[in-house]
């Protein structure tokens, strides 16, 4: 199976540059292409999975340099449940839009998809924090042209916002990256995660100030106050299946804090004491309260799918922010049902869209086909409001019982409830607007975004359903992904195994230096035995 660590990066990577150099012109093949890749990438992603569910982590060295010198990949419980999760995503979504057509509104989607797929599974399982940032410079420029996909006055403007923000986070990242090297000397993850344990007490401030700047980087990623102001004009304004991918982008900015800040700078680090979990906390409380207050006063579905994924991450920091096993296996599974709620109610916007040429949350004429798509979104809505029966309601079920040892748990459980009751208000309020309450008569105007052409079709919706049926599916099997959550959040904070099977236990690594050492003694005697062999004819003729 190691060898299958790299298949995720590799396939996407081949395909998206085999599109560019032989199928851009003709969008047949580059729909073959990319849901050929969509498919093999979510089999290769379920088989490690599989694999991962043993507990045992694995490394894969690239070039065969070993760790901490080489580029080394890493499979462990944390990196398989986010392949997977990225990969199902990543199928579905194209499929719609394949289904619809949106993949026809502009120049090189499917390369940009399938480089986007890359560079969040590199993400993923990167073990190199260099490559982190590689592979999020990656993902971010091919999401620059997706964001700007099909066009568009607004769309270009809300694309440059969001180039801005993250070229601002790139250069905080490449800071934090020199600050980090400077200290440790190195940049292997596992690396640093022995380095840190031995820093003298002179550099704890050092070490500090290197944890801060990471985590600005990483929570600008995961949209969290006061870093979050590029998401809302950018996930509205984005091409619908584009911001259901993107669902999956802010995630990495949780799973960048997750793995971080459990392997390299955990609560346990003397010098780091309760700096990151101090910070986490409130701004996620805060970032809650605004999410779900913007789903209340939206405007448009659009912004409000967009205020509700801030909401959405605001109630994963707070179970992150804890820094315990409970409150981050509740976080994982929060996450995954938060990423796919959010990419459903994304899909349910562009469905309104094809049908009253708008997303506002006015009077107007009745929506064709009103029926179903109301149905889609309420499951969608009371998912992502987090109201029984589905699984935001278990979800945040877990994290309310995950934070109750914490301090500040009072306040927690006081923002996830009433949050929770404004996003049922603001829900309900954007459902009867657009659903229920009398039309107007009036043709709708459109509101400046075109529509693809087969937004309406049945395979589009079909798409859609798969979405929500795979929340249904989250509800439905609580109970084995929740364990799996568990065990995931054990190993996580269990540092010594991702160690071990980066670098070597300390028995195998006495081993290769003893290996290494009669290797140097034999290239050293070679080099001596040489000169004394050339020169014995000589000695032999005088």
């Amino acid at each position: 199976m190691q060898h299958w660590i790299i298949a995720p990066i590799l396939l996407p990577t081949f395909i998206g540059a085999l599109i560019i150099l032989t199928m851009r012109h003709d969008v047949v093949l580059q729909r073959v292409a990319g849901l050929t890749s969509s498919v093999l990438m979510v089999a290769a992603t379920l088989a490690l999975l599989v694999a991962a569910q043993s507990g045992a982590v694995e490394s894969y060295e690239l070039g065969s340099w070993p760790a901490p010198f080489g580029i080394v990949l890493v499979l462990d419980r944390l990196s398989a449940l986010m392949v997977t999760l990225t990969a199902v995503l990543g199928l579905v979504v194209l499929a719609y839009a394949t289904a619809t057509g949106w993949d026809q509104r502009g120049k090189n989607f499917h390369a940009l998809f399938q480089f986007q797929l890359m560079g969040l599974f590199g993400a993923m399982l990167t073990g190199d924090i260099f490559n982190l940032f590689v592979f999020f410079e990656i993902l971010l420029i091919a999401s620059y042209g997706l964001m700007t996909h099909g066009g568009g006055r607004m769309r270009l403007r809300g694309g440059v916002q969001y180039v801005m923000y993250n070229l601002a986070g790139s250069t905080l990242f490449l800071f934090a990256l020199g600050t980090l090297y400077a200290v440790f000397g190195s940049l292997n993850m596992a690396d640093l995660a022995e380095r840190a344990t031995q820093l003298p007490a002179g550099d704890a401030a050092l070490v500090r100030v290197t944890a801060a700047l990471l985590l600005l980087v990483f929570v600008l990623k995961g949209a969290l106050l006061p870093m979050h102001f590029w998401l809302p004009n950018t996930y509205a304004l984005a091409p619908a299946p584009v911001a259901a991918l993107f669902a999956v982008m802010t995630k990495v900015g949780a799973y960048s804090v997750i793995r971080v800040f459990t392997l390299i700078f955990p609560t346990t680090l003397v010098s780091m004491g309760g700096l990151v979990s101090d910070v986490i906390a409130p701004a996620a409380m805060v970032t809650l309260a605004i999410g779900m207050i913007g789903v209340l006063g939206g405007g448009t579905l659009a912004r409000v799918a967009s205020f509700s994924a801030i909401g959405s991450m605001g109630t994963l920091f707070l179970a992150v922010g804890a820094f315990t096993e409970a409150s981050t296996g509740a976080a994982l599974y929060y996450l995954i049902h938060s990423t796919l709620a959010g990419a459903a109610l994304f899909l349910v916007v562009d469905q309104v869209r094809a049908r009253r040429g708008n997303s506002a949350l006015r009077l107007q004429a009745p929506i064709v086909g009103g029926g179903l798509i109301s149905a889609m979104f309420f499951m969608a809505a009371i998912a992502s409001a987090g109201m029984p029966p589905l699984s935001g309601f278990l979800g945040k079920l877990m994290v309310l019982q995950a934070i109750r040892d914490q301090d500040w748990w009072v306040w927690g459980w006081a923002f996830v409830l009433v949050t929770s009751l404004i996003a049922v208000v603001g829900f309900s309020r954007a459902g009867s607007q657009l659903f229920w309450k009398p039309y107007d008569n009036v043709a709708p105007a459109s509101d400046g975004f075109e529509v693809a052409p087969g937004s309406t079709s049945g395979w589009g919706l079909a798409a859609l359903g798969a979405l929500l049926a795979l929340v249904v599916a989250l509800t439905v099997a609580a109970g084995p992904v929740s364990r799996y959550t568990t065990a995931t959040a054990a190993q996580l904070y269990n540092a010594s195994e991702y160690i071990y099977a980066v670098l070597g236990t300390p028995e195998e690594r006495l081993v290769r230096a003893e290996q290494e050492e009669e290797l140097a003694d034999a290239l050293h005697g070679a080099d001596h035995g040489a000169p004394a062999q050339s020169h014995a004819p000589q000695e032999e003729g005088h």
